[in-house]
Formats: C-alpha cells, structure tokens, sequence
C-alpha cells in the first residue's frame, strides 16, 4: 500500500510539474511576445525582507512589513515592452504611514521606471494610488487618485500597458491614466532600457500619509499585501535579445496587439470618467509648482 501511495504521489506531482512547465512556457502562435501566467515560484525572487517576503503558492505571494524591516520582490526577467498584470490585495485597516509600491524599473544612474505606489490612510480613509513615469532618470511627472473601491477587501487587477507609443496605467481594466510618447517635445520616453517588475512594502510614516503628520501604529503590524494571478504578454529581454525582435514596432504581429495599442472611445470616456471624479493630483496642472510654464508633455492632447 506504502509502495503505491508514493508512485500515485510521485505521477501526481510530476502531471503537476509537467503542468506548470507547460504554462510558463506558452507562446501564442504567431506571436513572438512571451505571455507568462502567475508561477511566482519560477517569475519571482523575494529580494530582501529575512523571511517577511513570502511565496504562498504558484500562483500567490504576500509582502509584510513590522518594525524592523518591510520586504520586496523583482521579477527574473527583464521586459522591454508588454502588457503586465497583478492581482493587487492592500494593507487593510489602519496601514497609515505604509507603501506598497508595485512597478516597473531599469538600473544605473539613468533608469527607467513606471509606478504604481499605494500609500495607506487610516482606517475608514481612501488609500492614495501614486502613478509615476521616470524617463532617464528624470521623474516628477505625478498623478494620484482615489479608488472608486476598498482595495484591503478584495483583490483587484493593476496593469501596465507599454509599448513605444504610449504608457497606460489600468485599475481592473479601466485606464486611470496615459503617459504618451512626446520624443518629438524633446521629452525622453522609456523605449531603450530593459526594466524588471519590483514591488515591496515598506515605512514611509515621514512623508507618506497627511505629509508625514500621521505616523504608523505599530500596534497594528504586522502589515501584510497579497498578490496573485500575475500575467505578462511582454518583450522579454535576455543577453542583449529581446523576444520581440528587438522591440521592433513595425508589426504588430511581431508581438501581440498590444505593441500598437491605443485608448479607444469608449476606453477614453472611462479615462475622463476616473480623471474627473477621483483625481486628486496632476502634475500638469500644478502652476506653484511650475511658475516658468508646465513640462512639454503637458500640452500633449
């Protein structure tokens, strides 16, 4: 009996194996953009923490932060270009003074990076969402926003649409903001330099909520996000190469429709809806901040 319990659990584990092998691996026909399915233990490492970082699953992860130390995690591959997804559960209760930042960045002194950060409230107040698109290592381009949902009580989908046009950050498939490419302003646009998706949870009790006023009980850690049913239908870049033909956008068939996507007319009345009723922030239209006349890429329609 001992015998045939461990064959039956040695073939159910290697079907399993066998499975989730298969499932990273899946290319489209006729595509040559990589679409990764949520296997967190092959996508994902835990970078720092000791231990408060967490792989749960294939298929899910949780961050925590207490008094000692947050956690966070990077992707194993780099992107250049592509449609990334994640399942997004936030810090609930009283997460004042906490960020999960979840995004998208390249190294050195001249990165690339496009943010989604989420700074808690205390209970009972909206969490800020914080967009941000740095472009050789030049930042400052903020927008934030309340969410039309509680994100503590349930998952919800946080995407990053990019690819050499145009920048669109999704909340469960309704864009909340573009960021386009306006090279022809002399602004520099992320389309040269590979980036991995981070994310991690940590204290920013000195600026974050109520600028710094609002401290974080300590009482209430520890402070745990989850994440699950991550997605990439990317540009994967490996020694030099990337799997989209060097990102060309030449066709789109080189890399999914993504590569040439843009808003349609419905998409771009949910983008008005959100920036009318639950942004709180624009750069673009900040004049204290820029007497001089606002960044070129302000006036783009």
């Amino acid at each position: 009996m001992a015998s045939s319990s461990s064959s039956s659990s040695s073939s159910s584990s290697s079907s399993y194996k066998l499975s989730v092998f298969l499932l990273h691996l899946i290319i489209f026909l006729g595509s040559t953009s990589i679409v990764v399915f949520a296997d967190f233990y092959n996508e994902f490492d835990i970078t720092w923490g000791d231990g408060r970082g967490k792989i749960l699953s294939g298929d899910q992860l949780t961050l925590s932060l207490d008094k000692s130390s947050g956690s966070g995690f990077e992707s194993r591959n780099e992107y250049l270009f592509g449609k990334i997804d994640m399942q997004l559960k936030l810090v609930p209760g009283n997460s004042a003074g906490t960020v999960t930042a979840y995004y998208l960045s390249s190294k050195g002194s001249n990165w690339d990076e496009i943010d989604f950060e989420f700074l808690g409230n205390l209970s009972g107040d909206p969490y800020i969402l914080h967009t941000n698109v740095f472009s050789q290592g030049k930042g400052n381009r903020e927008q934030q926003f309340y969410l039309w949902f509680d994100p503590t009580s349930d998952f919800h989908t946080y995407s990053i649409l990019w690819n050499p046009q145009r920048i669109i950050f999704s909340v469960d498939g309704t864009p909340i903001r573009e960021f386009k490419n306006a090279e022809s302003m002399g602004v520099p646009f992320p389309k040269a330099q590979p980036m991995r998706i981070h994310s991690s949870l940590w204290n920013a009790d000195d600026w974050a909520t109520r600028g710094g006023l609002v401290k974080t009980d300590w009482s209430q850690a520890p402070f745990t996000a989850s994440y699950r049913n991550f997605k990439a239908d990317a540009c994967v870049v490996s020694s030099g190469k990337s799997s989209c033909n060097s990102g060309s956008a030449t066709s789109s068939s080189s890399a999914g429709n993504w590569l040439t996507e843009e808003l349609d007319n419905t998409k771009q009345e949910r983008l008005r809806w959100v920036q009318k009723n639950y942004m709180i922030y624009n750069y673009c239209s900040d004049s204290k901040r820029f007497p001089q006349g606002f960044p070129p890429e302000c006036k783009t329609p």
